[in-house]
């Protein structure tokens, strides 16, 4: 990795202000979704949006899950631009934080148009449009504002004195399977609005179906809009929209500004009470909404790089950290984390878990005291008995009871709660974390012990617990994980006593320290004696009734997945162990692939790239055991792993602009859920790779 690491914790520089001063296309590795600042978020009625800029076939648009999705058309001539293709000049972005955007595009060599977009909060986004003629001749040129969703409702036409049109209709977001089931209680049944304070010639209410069509002037722009709607769920029998039209005599060196407000409110809410607020988002002061992002960016580390991809990402990932981060509400007394805001899916917004909370390790750097309020949402869930919820969110403690036990979330708690002070340097906070960890640690090692023979296997709903809760190769071809001791949680708890150990150290409590050392050193040994097989040199789950490695047949329990790597992060193995390990890790045919380690051996015949756990690289697990290799002094191993991680996250965020949920070890591909929180941990890699 060839570039140079400066930290720099000052004041709010030119460097500290690099989303300020962009000058990027679509070919760039710039992360492109907004969502509203933390300050202005509500979790019940919350929208988000990504910018389209990169796909040819539509128009340069904001667009969102299930709606409503909107951008700006032009004519000059009869000559109609719509999309991204027939644009004289393609976007460049010059501003672009967690909610705020700003670019620039040419319909036509002569006009200019500049856009500031902002999410401002989790109900209402504008976006400022500035058209300028910058030839030497009068041009006349249309605007035309358009807004399509999909529904069967009708748009009604709300006078309005402020704006020359308002409009509100009905729009429905419906919860998901998961969020029902879990009874999230988010808001379904939304008003709408859409409003500018341009003054156009005429307005149109379109249906694709024609079914509720109004006097056209615009008819041919109609039909290319279809093109425009691939986001839009199937099944409803229309999609209906909203297309002003403007015609402009344009001087040499005039301009128009005007703004286009959205807003998504509870349809309970009253109407009067929405367009007061409607009103306000037209005097938003745009210059204020950048202080207030550099200053909430003004913390990150600034670093030097001579490779421009790198550097996108590094501040991308800061971005969507950020983005995902939700002020205090409901059962939430801090701010907390949802996986992701835009798409909105249940599984990622239903609260936190402890493996998606490793990214609270890289967005401490960012936001100090957000990283441990989001672990005293922890802290302040935890039950007597030392017990932690598997997921914790404003309206939800998901316990999920299996076999008499709660199932809890794999312990990294002290772990993070560690890295996050080595960051914060809050003696207080980690005063708060040792009284707190400690209770969740003596919880795990007494409850998840049956043979109590000092090595533990997972328990309550145990593949939830595990992390790894689909096509794992021994869950799905062995067994029920609850059967097995292993080197994942095994590997775990000595961390979470070493890092006890440590913090009690810090705390100045000697005793306490050695007692953690020597639970540390204990597990260390089991791990080594029962899970290590001599004759792979690898380590496996084992049968907890014999620790053999048989379990249905001779054998069967060894599957050489990256749980076996864990030891290396954990500091279980030993020298002579560790050099085995790196032999496998960089065998091509096994785990060295091209873009990072899988988690299972691509030898094993259950291996899917882009399937679960069964073969896709998770950014988590991978920066572990770069972070582990990095601790043992393998730093050119390390290097290597970072560059080809993050190979894979540069070459997507130059492709579709967002961070993925896993990639393919093996080929550009990535998948299942994009905007994932977790990925953020990119940045450690550069961060952790070239301290000086």
């Amino acid at each position: 990795m060839h570039f140079m690491v400066v930290f720099s914790f000052t004041a709010i520089s030119l460097k500290a202000q690099f989303l300020s001063h962009l000058n990027v296309t679509a070919d760039d590795a710039l992360y492109i979704t907004y969502a509203a600042n933390i300050q202005r978020s509500s979790y019940l009625t919350d929208q988000g949006y990504q910018f389209r800029f990169n796909d040819g076939e539509n128009g340069i648009e904001m667009v969102s899950k299930d709606g409503p999705n909107s951008g700006l058309a032009f004519m000059e001539k009869n000559d109609l631009r719509f999309s991204l293709n027939e644009m004289y000049q393609k976007p460049v972005v010059t501003v672009s934080y967690s909610d705020l955007l700003a670019y620039y595009f040419f319909p036509f060599p002569n006009i200019k148009v500049e856009v500031t977009f902002t999410v401002y909060n989790s109900q209402w986004t504008i976006c400022r449009y500035q058209v300028s003629n910058l030839g030497n001749t009068i041009s006349q040129v249309s605007l035309l504002p358009y807004l399509y969703y999909a529904s069967d409702d009708p748009i009604m036409d709300i006078n309005h004195e402020n704006c020359n049109y308002a409009y509100s209709f009905p729009l429905i977001k419906p919860r998901d399977k998961w969020m029902v089931e879990h009874n999230i209680p988010l808001t379904e049944k939304l008003t709408a609005y859409f409003s500018s304070n341009l003054r156009f010639d005429s307005a149109l209410l379109f249906s694709l179906n024609r079914q509720d069509e109004k006097e056209n002037p615009g008819d041919d722009f109609i039909l290319p809009l279809k093109r425009s709607f691939i986001n839009l769920k199937p099944g409803r029998s229309a999609i209906k929209g909203i297309c002003g039209i403007r015609t402009l005599r344009m001087e040499p060196g005039d301009r128009t500004t005007f703004s286009v407000v959205i807003g998504l409110c509870d349809a309970r809410n009253r109407k009067a009470g929405q367009l007061r607020n409607l009103d306000e988002m037209f005097k938003v002061d745009f210059n204020q909404l950048l202080k207030e992002d550099e200053k909430d960016y003004s913390h990150i580390p600034v670093m030097e790089f001579d490779d421009k991809d790198k550097e996108m990402l590094y501040w991308s990932s800061f971005s969507l950290m950020r983005q995902c981060m939700m002020p205090p509400e409901g059962a939430c007394h801090y701010n907390y984390y949802v996986f992701s805001r835009e798409p909105k899916w249940g599984w990622g917004y239903g609260g936190q878990v402890f493996h998606e909370s490793l990214a609270m390790m890289a967005y401490a750097y960012m936001d100090p005291e957000g990283a441990m309020n989001s672990q005293r949402v922890y802290m302040e869930r935890q039950y007597k008995d030392g017990y932690i919820n598997y997921r914790t969110g404003p309206f939800l403690n998901e316990t999920i009871e299996t076999n008499g036990f709660m199932t809890s979330s794999a312990p990294w708690f002290n772990y993070e709660n560690l890295e996050i002070f080595k960051i914060t340097g809050d003696k207080g906070f980690l005063k708060q974390a040792y009284e707190s960890g400690k209770k969740y640690y003596q919880y795990f090692v007494t409850n998840r012990d049956s043979n109590k023979n000092g090595l533990c296997e997972w328990g309550g709903q145990a593949e939830l617990e595990s992390v790894r809760d689909a096509r794992v190769a021994v869950w799905d071809k062995v067994g029920w994980p609850g059967n097995f001791e292993g080197p994942d949680l095994n590997s775990m708890l000595v961390k979470e006593a070493r890092s006890l150990s440590e913090i009690a150290g810090i705390l100045g409590n000697p005793s306490d320290s050695k007692h953690w050392k020597k639970e540390a050193d204990v597990r260390t040994r089991l791990i080594n004696e029962k899970l290590w097989d001599n004759e792979t040199k690898f380590y496996y789950n084992v049968n907890k009734k014999d620790q053999s490695f048989s379990f249905h047949s001779p054998g069967d329990l060894k599957r050489k997945e990256i749980i076996g790597f864990l030891p290396l992060w954990a500091g279980v193995a030993d020298n002579t162990r560790v050099k085995y390990l790196l032999q496998k890790m960089q065998d091509p045919e096994e785990f060295w692939r091209p873009y990072g380690i899988p988690s299972l051996s691509a030898k094993d015949d259950y291996y899917c790239p882009m399937g679960y756990w069964n073969g896709p690289v998770w950014i988590q697990w991978n920066y572990l055991i770069f972070k582990g290799l990095l601790d043992l002094g393998y730093k050119k191993e390390a290097a290597d792993l970072a560059k080809k991680v993050l190979d894979n996250m540069i070459y997507h965020l130059k492709k579709d602009h967002v961070f993925w949920e896993f990639y393919s070890p093996d080929e550009h591909q990535a998948g299942w859920n994009q905007t994932y929180i977790w990925a953020g941990l990119a940045l450690r890699f550069l961060m952790d790779g070239e301290k000086k």
